[in-house]
């Protein structure tokens, strides 16, 4: 008997790092990034009623209709459970907490939780791989939130190689009054350097800085191929990461792409700094490192 409500914590993520590189025939480029979950995290709550699939949305800037990704993933899983016509028999809440067009992940993390909630209340039998290949069909960033924690993500970033957990780290994210289209950024990496503005004083983006995740293989530098030609249109990207280091960071850099901003401290620092982050004009959010089995245990895996 399926459950009466399904209640799904989705975390948001951050790019520790992100290298791009060519593009490849089906119009994505190819990337190697490390993927980290962070505490912040949506509300998804589905509810089995009948009739047609349902989606309500609390959270300014998120689409209730078949743009959200929350529809693509219960009309995949529908068909692949070789059920025809639209799905039907959930209604589905979800209750917007992860910033939208940020870098954050927090579509696809919404997808992945409801792909799991889903499976349950209609009974799949689909395999975790299956389940791992309808969500690569729904999103790049998709099969990355269905284990969480930190992973090697390659091809275009739907393959997933889980790494050993990093030390847990206060997060401080930092979120301008302006979103980034994951397009545009990807559009301006590839336009030849005599079409980048240049920076202005004091807006160049920071240098990459080694930073201690507890591994035993040693130090990562946080580096985001993105950050450049995104800061380049936007210098406050820049001064965000500037600002975090001059608080103290131990390392700081653009997530995905963009607009977020994310430090990396030790949690007591991070509570600190987040008071002196504070702008008008800035979204200021604390949160920290997850591990695999924290990030697992908010989607009932």
């Amino acid at each position: 008997m399926p459950p009466s409500v399904v209640v799904l914590r989705p975390s948001a993520k951050i790019n520790l790092t992100l290298r791009v590189g060519l593009m490849r025939p089906d119009g994505f480029h190819e990337v190697r990034t490390v993927l980290q979950s962070i505490a912040l995290a949506d509300v998804v709550s589905l509810s089995p009623r009948g009739g047609r699939f349902g989606l309500t949305v609390r959270g300014a800037g998120v689409p209730e209709g078949r743009e959200n990704l929350v529809w693509r993933a219960a009309e995949h899983l529908w068909h692949a459970m070789g059920r025809a016509g639209d799905p039907r028999d959930v209604f589905v809440k979800l209750d917007k907490q992860i910033p939208p067009a940020a870098g954050l992940g927090g579509g696809s993390a919404d997808a992945a939780a409801v792909l799991l909630g889903l499976s349950q209340i209609w009974g799949s039998r689909l395999s975790r791989h299956d389940l791992r290949s309808v969500a690569a069909d729904i999103g790049s960033d998709v099969p990355f939130f269905l284990q969480g924690g930190t992973a090697l993500g390659t091809s275009r970033g739907e393959e997933i190689y889980p790494l050993d957990d990093v030390r847990r780290l206060g997060v401080v994210l930092i979120k301008p009054s302006f979103g980034v289209s994951t397009a545009d950024a990807y559009r301006w990496h590839d336009e030849p350097p005599a079409l980048v503005p240049r920076p202005a004083d004091g807006a160049e983006p920071a240098q990459s800085r080694q930073v201690d995740l507890g591994w035993s293989t040693g130090p990562i530098a946080l580096i985001n191929d993105l950050e450049g030609p995104v800061a380049a249109r936007h210098p406050e990207i820049a001064a965000m990461v500037q600002a975090c280091l001059r608080e103290g960071a131990i390392g700081a850099a653009m997530t995905g792409s963009g607009s977020a901003v994310f430090g990396l401290f030790p949690e007591p620092a991070a509570r600190r700094a987040v008071e002196r982050l504070r702008r008008p004009d800035w979204l200021v959010l604390l949160t920290r490192t997850l591990s695999r089995s924290e990030a697992a245990k908010r989607l009932g895996v």
